[in-house]
């Protein structure tokens, strides 16, 4: 029997127990409930039950240890969350209680998350138990640190292939990449803000002109732009990798910077109109007093919004770089870049599930951030809205 097959007798046997459940409810317990149930909710009901049934067979089979280390790691990170978030309820000052009594559950993940990989960032020397590029006589040792499946437990998650410590490295690549892409978006919010803001105050030849740079620049899909421009600098910096490195941070910093300007022109655009505005010009306020004084503060809370968005694309865009080559450079330690060197590993996954965890570690520090700073942009947008729970 084909696996089509098997899904289409799966999806009707699931129909059947929702029509059945809907059915046994309302000979049982008459009421608006049962009564006006729609049997697309009856069949939510039903499918939601097999999938747990699902999960816990998943669960019991021997090899399906990437679905536990999932399931583990989601209860995990919201009992964690839970903990964060009670703990800033009673401990800190009056405005942060009061922030989050009002956070929800996945903001709360977020900035928990965030404020954990700040802190690898900023005390990676002290917290990573080797340097990131020191190399030891112990390449591809297994993560784990058990000495009988080829682990080491001076080496808890393995080495890669020339010895160089895995743990270390991941540390020092927080530093690396999420501090080269934090510096990369404060760059991209100071070119593309002050531009945006100064094309919507002054109009005239000015918004055109660099409107229209900025629609030339937009049309180019971003990363295959600064594939094409990194490769071009490569030949530039020459051996110089540090020089390599700035040149990225200029060059995604300005790419950027186009998304941030449209926001800022929009934005300003919408707060020059105001009375407040107008009164200002009256009283001769100059160029630098209407854009930092008046519109900046009232744009504060889209643009803080945008800065978490353009973040998360900065830092993906440094991690698809180092990837394919031409972004940060060796012998810093970047996750892009472990992405790549420990692909190979991926090929034990169907006997050695711990061997190919190795490139899932990189990969899912990329992925878990991303993940945390969307929950707290979410949560901020929620915010300024002025929507209420």
């Amino acid at each position: 029997m084909s696996v089509w097959l098997w899904i289409i007798l799966t999806l009707i046997v699931i129909g059947a127990v929702g029509w059945a459940f809907r059915a046994v409810g309302r000979a049982i317990r008459p009421g608006p409930f049962f009564r006006d149930m729609p049997f697309g909710v009856a069949y939510g009901y039903a499918l939601a039950v097999a999938l747990l049934l699902g999960g816990v067979w998943l669960w019991t089979l021997p090899n399906a240890i990437f679905f536990r280390w999932a399931v583990e790691g989601f209860f995990g990170f919201s009992i964690a969350a839970y903990l964060f978030r009670l703990l800033g309820r009673s401990v800190g000052t009056a405005w942060t209680r009061k922030m989050f009594r009002a956070m929800p559950l996945t903001a709360a993940f977020g900035l928990m998350v965030i404020l954990i990989y700040a802190v690898l960032a900023i005390f990676a020397g002290v917290i990573a138990p080797h340097g990131q590029s020191e190399i030891f006589p112990l390449a591809n040792v297994v993560p784990g640190g058990d000495p009988a499946m080829g682990g080491n437990p001076d080496f808890p998650l393995g080495t890669d292939q020339i010895g160089r410590d895995i743990l270390s490295r991941l540390i020092y690549g927080a530093q690396n990449t999420v501090g080269i892409a934090f510096a990369t978006t404060l760059i991209a919010f100071f070119l593309g803000g002050s531009l945006g803001f100064l094309a919507a105050t002054l109009g005239g030849w000015l918004d055109q002109l660099l409107s229209r740079m900025v629609d030339v620049l937009m049309a180019i899909p971003s990363l295959i732009f600064a594939l094409l421009l990194m490769t071009i600098a490569s030949v530039w910096a020459g051996g110089e990798k540090g020089l390599l490195t700035l040149y990225m941070v200029l060059i995604i910093a300005v790419i950027d910077s186009t998304r941030v300007f449209r926001l800022a022109r929009a934005v300003g655009q919408n707060i020059v109109v105001m009375d407040y505005i107008e009164a200002a010009k009256l009283r001769g306020e100059g160029l630098g007093y209407l854009v930092f004084r008046e519109i900046l503060p009232n744009a504060t809370a889209p643009l803080l919004a945008e800065f978490g968005l353009r973040f998360c694309f900065v830092f993906l865009t440094i991690a698809s770089l180092s990837f394919l080559g031409v972004g940060i450079q060796p012998p810093l330690a970047d996750w892009g870049t472990m992405v790549r060197d420990l692909a190979q590993f991926i090929n034990f996954a169907a006997f050695a599930p711990m061997v190919a965890s190795a490139p899932l570690l990189a990969a899912g520090s990329i992925a878990l951030l991303t993940v945390a700073v969307n929950f707290v942009v979410d949560w901020m947008l929620h915010r300024s809205s002025g929507l209420k729970e």
